[in-house]
């Protein structure tokens, strides 16, 4: 358990920075780029055109068409586009895009994104962060440039893409029943100053108001309670399995097993209770709104 796309200018040709690494440990996403690269590399070869020359008329260095026709490098969305064009390849490579939407996304983004679209309830308690799924781009990006090791901008625009594609949990048909405990430090630290805090407030009052959705604030002053372990997580799915983790045991791995489970769900639900209830956290957030 527990980007959207800059798009390049065409004229910056010579330059080979356009598109994310492959990451190597994703086995089914590595097979994938490397057809997608021997594909583009065939319909090239059969137009007569070196790479050079291929990478000069659709407007990238000549280093990225050898990187992506080697399955090295996942290309962007617009290269496949003007390949598809000065290939004359008849949509076939633009409809690549498809086949690559999720690639781009690390791995581990993508297991968890899977899990949520099939979750039909979601538990989450954090304590450091407000969740990902609650946060604006701009607390996002704001929050990711605090990062150390720093991220590139490549990497940058990589995770709040995939981060961002998470939300369309909220938007689910049936809608799944999504439940969040947030420490009030969470909403009261300025990350990427005042204005991008007041979007995040307001976003938080947005989506605590949808029906399927309830968001609960832990006050500080609460002296002690079941989350000082740490962040905790558990989806809940049609089938009655479910699936959790917390920082606070079983060593932070996911599990599955009814009886850690059930540890998980006790947590969380005296965190539920010792929190203020989901009418008196949303006045509370329109009260700092209002101090902010």
């Amino acid at each position: 358990m527990s980007v959207d796309e800059v798009g390049t200018e065409h004229g910056n040709v010579g330059t080979d920075d356009h598109g994310w690494d492959v990451d190597p440990d994703d086995e089914s996403g590595v097979a994938m780029v490397a057809t997608v690269g021997r594909q583009i590399k065939a319909w090239r070869e059969a137009a007569g055109m070196r790479a050079g020359e291929f990478g000069t008329a659709i407007g990238y260095g000549e280093d990225l068409v050898y990187k992506v026709e080697g399955g090295r490098r996942i290309p962007r969305p617009e290269f496949l586009d003007r390949a598809d064009e000065v290939l004359g390849a008849g949509g076939k490579l633009a409809m690549l895009k498809r086949e690559l939407a999720e690639v781009r996304y690390p791995k581990k983004v993508r297991d968890l994104a899977k899990l949520e679209a099939r979750a039909v309830e979601l538990e989450a308690y954090h304590h450091h962060n407000i969740n990902g799924l609650l946060q604006t781009e701009e607390h996002m990006r704001a929050l990711f440039a605090s990062w150390l090791p720093a991220y590139t901008q490549d990497e940058m625009d990589r995770v709040v893409a995939a981060r961002l594609a998470r939300r369309s949990v909220f938007e689910r048909s049936p809608i799944p029943s999504l439940s969040f405990v947030q420490e009030e430090v969470t909403l009261r630290r300025p990350v990427g100053g005042t204005m991008v805090l007041r979007h995040q407030l307001k976003r938080l009052l947005e989506l605590g108001r949808l029906r399927n959705v309830t968001i609960q604030v832990m006050p500080t002053h609460r002296e002690e309670h079941p989350g000082t372990g740490g962040l905790i997580e558990v989806l809940r799915f049609p089938d009655g399995s479910a699936v959790g983790r917390s920082e606070g045991a079983f060593s932070g791995r996911p599990v599955s097993d009814p009886k850690q489970l059930r540890i998980l769900g006790l947590r969380y639900g005296m965190i539920r209770a010792q929190a203020l209830s989901p009418r008196e956290s949303l006045a509370f957030i329109e009260q700092l709104l209002g101090e902010t």
